[in-house]
């Protein structure tokens, strides 16, 4: 009796914590209220990983973006260093936050390289402060959060609970929706999680195509200061493919080789098509390719695609390495211009140094180790090189 006693108050003590039944997932997050706003739950010494991509950012790139939570000050605000790592690049700086998250210029330490990465943050993890925050939190069963401010405005709904799996684990996520148009654009948010875990959120526009307005997802989370990140080497590979900023226009980039090295020539094929993916008739364009200081290294202006591919070719030399941009500018179809606005494509492009630095250390490493060899040895080894020691 005493032990079925102690087995129901065991069970009733989990149902009254909430305790999940299912290991690896994220409720020990979620206790307390169902209000939430970002910031919420964010603890001293504790950090977030998450992987980003920002229409207004880094040419529309994905980058991987660290934040610590040091400390707050006298003020309450969070002083947050943070690591960027992009295309293999590490940058290090230090936010300055609000309770709710913003961004605080003043105080922070930010280098120059950081800055268009200030704005991917604000405008993708943090957008949500916009219908809740810690003075107005809002509710996850609520109808509704509010409209958007665009013409017409569209709901910010949650839409129910829903569990997601992304790197960082699985988590029992309240799925917060805004719909209008052709598509729906979608944040899950984790109560008592400073920030959603997942989102993939698409441009406000009454013209043209939807495109991803930011994409993000969590990919660590723990406490103690993280190890600053090691840069990793990512080579876009052929072809690359993007759509205008009106989504109206579909560019295909491709060359050859695929690896590109210093000293090289390189053909570029450019296809361009409409939003269905058929190919432009008479497309007018250019291609221009510049390196990271914005300095042009080829340029083609007003070249005319073939007539019924859609397609042109250009070969470009390229004497250093390092990352590079190529721009496709489409001017006109069938000589009628594109209006008042740019539509254009910005890939990123890497000419690999010749002897990359990894390799050369490691030949340097392997024939140190030899010659070393050969010192030790060099009586032994006399007899393979004309009887002669080394």
């Amino acid at each position: 009796m005493a032990s079925r006693f102690f087995a129901s108050a065991f069970v009733a003590m989990l149902l009254v914590l909430g305790v999940s039944a299912v290991a690896g997932t994220s409720n020990a997050f979620a206790q307390g209220d169902d209000l939430w706003y970002p910031g919420e739950g964010v603890k001293q010494d504790m950090y977030v990983k998450y992987r980003i991509q920002e229409l207004d950012t880094n040419d529309k790139q994905p980058f991987e973006m660290t934040l610590y939570f040091q400390e707050q000050n006298a003020e309450g605000d969070w002083i947050v260093p943070t690591f960027v790592v992009d295309e293999g690049n590490v940058i290090e700086g230090t936010f300055k936050l609000s309770e709710s998250m913003t961004y605080l210029s003043g105080g922070s330490t930010v280098p120059a390289e950081m800055n268009d990465f200030v704005g991917g943050y604000s405008g993708s993890l943090q957008w949500l402060d916009s219908f809740t925050t810690k003075s107005d939190p809002k509710s996850l069963t609520a109808a509704n959060w509010g409209r958007t401010g665009s013409i017409g405005g569209s709901d910010v709904i949650p839409a129910g609970t829903e569990t997601i799996q992304v790197q960082a684990g699985t988590f029992d996520t309240t799925r917060v929706e805004l719909h209008k148009g052709q598509v729906t654009s979608k944040i899950w948010i984790l109560n008592e999680f400073p920030f959603p875990i997942k989102a993939d959120f698409f441009t406000d526009t009454t013209t043209g195509t939807p495109e991803n307005q930011f994409k993000f997802e969590l990919l660590e989370t723990g406490t103690g200061k993280p190890e600053v990140p090691q840069g990793q080497a990512q080579v876009p590979t052929p072809p690359l493919e993007g759509r205008s900023g009106r989504g109206d226009f579909v560019v295909t980039l491709d060359w050859e080789p695929a690896t590109i090295g210093p000293g090289q020539t390189v053909l570029f094929t450019v296809s361009l098509a409409d939003r269905t993916e058929f190919p432009l008739e008479r497309a007018n364009y250019d291609f221009v390719v510049t390196n990271s200081s914005g300095g042009v290294v080829a340029e083609f202006k007003n070249q005319n695609a073939d007539a019924e591919l859609g397609t042109g070719t250009h070969e470009v030399q390229f004497n250093d390495a390092g990352g590079m941009t190529a721009t496709v500018t489409i001017n006109s179809i069938s000589g009628v211009g594109t209006g008042q606005f740019t539509e254009n494509v910005a890939f990123r492009i890497v000419v690999v140094p010749e002897f990359p630095l990894g390799v050369a250390l490691i030949v340097a490493s392997l024939l140190a180790l030899i010659v070393g060899l050969v010192r030790v040895k060099g009586t032994a080894l006399g007899g393979l090189f004309g009887g002669k020691s080394i």
